[in-house]
């Protein structure tokens, strides 16, 4: 199990730099394909995965990612509101189809995974976006890994003895310890590419620490979910990882949080 566990990680890594790098079109598409596969297994657990509430939900991702793109609608609430209203429209058009839940559900997909994924790419096109993106997998991957190390060496209090019982408070400090140190390494490696200073490093790395902690956050909430529906993964797209969701919940949350902190603070 851990050698597969490690393959799929090293395929996924090396995936990553290759799509990341390229960035563009290629990192557009990737990810919008990503979301939907993401939204095909949360939908899944709602077992409305095939139905017309969740094609729209599928068609309401693409027809954002198309807009981050061409940049169409005027207004993102133009978007929000329009999709609220389509699915209503299906929900009572189609009475009782669905439950009330389920369509909430549909809703919650598309902003939960596809919106807060999106930011990946919109953090790839920001001025020096091709080496601040790497802090959305510093704080995500990163902070994972070094709580694992240090929880299994160190561990003792539970963090959260009910959603996670392996992960520890000593774990935890360890991940976000591990983040703010391979932040800074990375930032003192590139930093000539970034044209930053040194203080910036240690700001970029404050950034990213603060992403450590919404990680912890999406990774617990993709088990709180999972949990509520008494499932083990949400997939098996990755050998030894489970689904998309199961690779990418400490991502979903962190990839917005490093988009919106480094477009404002990295100004100041």
């Amino acid at each position: 199990m851990f050698k597969t566990r490690l393959l799929s990680g090293i395929v996924l890594v090396a995936a990553a730099l290759v799509l990341i790098i390229t960035g563009r079109e290629v990192l557009l598409v990737s990810t919008c394909t990503i979301s939907l596969i993401g939204m095909y297994e949360l939908y899944r657990v709602y077992k409305m995965e095939r139905t017309a509430a969740a094609a729209a939900g599928y068609l309401a991702a693409v027809v954002f990612y198309t807009d981050l793109y061409f940049s169409w609608i005027p207004d993102t609430m133009v978007f929000v509101l329009g999709f609220m209203i389509v699915l209503l429209g299906i929900y009572v058009f189609s009475y009782p189809k669905y439950h009330a839940s389920q369509i909430m559900a549909v809703f919650f997909g598309v902003f939960y995974v596809a919106v807060m994924l999106s930011c990946i790419y919109q953090v790839r096109m920001m001025a020096k976006g091709a080496y601040i993106v790497w802090l959305i997998f510093l704080c995500s991957w990163g902070c994972d890994t070094c709580a694992y190390c240090v929880g299994v060496k160190f561990g003792r209090h539970k963090m959260s003895p009910v959603l996670s019982p392996k992960k520890s408070v000593e774990g935890a400090v360890g991940g976000l310890a591990g983040t703010f140190l391979l932040t800074v390494v990375y930032g003192m490696a590139f930093r000539p590419q970034m044209g930053i200073t040194s203080a910036r490093v240690f700001l970029l790395a404050a950034i990213s620490t603060v992403g450590g902690v919404i990680s912890m956050i999406g990774d617990l909430t993709a088990s709180a979910i999972k949990r509520n529906y008494e499932i083990k993964d949400y997939g098996t797209l990755i050998p030894g990882h489970g689904g998309i969701l199961d690779r990418f919940d400490s991502v979903i949350f962190t990839a917005p949080v490093i988009y919106y902190l480094a477009a404002y603070l990295m100004q100041l």
